[in-house]
This record gives structure tokens, sequence and C-alpha cells, in this order.
């Protein structure tokens, strides 16, 4: 007798791979992250000055300390608050120079809406979710001015508005932000 060595037929073995592979391809669920859509801005033109002085009053302050509690304007507050407050403020028309404006126009809120900045700054170890409830509070609050504006400006719904309009729309409520950490 021979000594033979025993041997493993290994040819299905590559098939038997192949379909764990395609199994696991099909029924896996690849994620689908949004994000948060935001433009950013363009880039400073070589020998431009970018540095544009704001007035004090143009500016709504949003701090965020490590425990994810809410500053505005250096005072505590609640963050179902900060639309309302927002709104506000964006809307104020201090200088009386906007016609579609509704603000109570306060010599310490924004001159009107394409003057309004905010500026929102977090600390490093706060909650991100913070970051994320604040973001969608001042988007809440554009939008909702924005909405307004084109029911009662623009005379239509902002389904059926035009690529004109829109920018019509976006040039009378600029969206404005300014983020840092800390």
């Amino acid at each position: 007798m021979r000594n033979s060595m025993p041997s493993v037929n290994a040819g299905s073995m590559s098939d038997i791979a192949f379909l764990l592979l395609i199994f696991f391809l099909v029924t896996s669920m690849i994620p689908n992250d949004k994000g948060i859509a935001r433009d950013l801005p363009q880039a400073c033109p070589p020998g431009a000055d970018c540095n544009i002085p704001l007035k004090e009053n143009n500016i709504f302050t949003i701090n965020v300390n490590e425990k994810g509690e809410t500053m505005v304007n250096k005072t505590f507050t609640n963050i179902e608050d900060l639309k309302d407050q927002l709104k506000n403020f964006i809307d104020n028309n201090a200088d009386k120079s906007c016609a579609y404006c509704k603000g109570e126009e306060l010599l310490d809120a924004s001159d009107n809406p394409k003057k309004a900045s905010i500026s929102l700054t977090i600390h490093r170890e706060a909650p991100y979710q913070s970051f994320i409830t604040i973001q969608d509070e001042i988007a809440k609050a554009y939008f909702e001015l924005r909405e307004n504006y084109v029911s009662e400006v623009l005379k239509t719904t902002s389904k059926n508005i035009t690529d004109q309009e829109l920018k019509k729309m976006q040039e009378a409520y600029p969206f404005r932000i300014i983020e840092s950490t800390l």
C-alpha cells in the first residue's frame, strides 16, 4: 500500500465564499447620511477686502457651553424660544428700509434682514446634539420668514415658485451665519 495524503476538495469553497459575499451585500443596509445642507461662501477674490465691518446691533450671538446650555446675546435661553427670537431679530427693520418686514423696529436688533447676521459659537466639548438642534432652529426661523415672504409678497406658494422668485426670496432673507468653536 502506498501512503497517500488525504486532501480536501476546495473547488466549491470559492463558490460558497462568493455566494456569502453576495448575500451580505444584498442584505446589508448602506447608510444614506444627509448631513446639514449648507452652501459654503465663495473664496475672497485676490486683492479684495472681504472683512466687512458689522454693526453690533446686526449680530445675533448664540453661545453654547460645554454642558450644552444656550446663551443668546449674553442671556441664558431655552432652545424652544430660539426660533422666535431669531425671527424677531432678523425681521426687525430698525432702519425702516424693508417694505416687507413686520418687525418692531427696535434699535438694538437688526437694521433689516439683508444685514442680519447670526454668530454661533460652540464649545468644543458641547454635545453634538446641541449644535444640530440650534442649526435646526435657525433653519426653521429662516424657513418661516421665507414662507411668509413667498405667500405675502410674491403671492404664490413654495411649491409653485419659479427660479427667479426663489432668488428674490433668498435675497430678501439671506442666510448669514458665522460659526466658530471655543
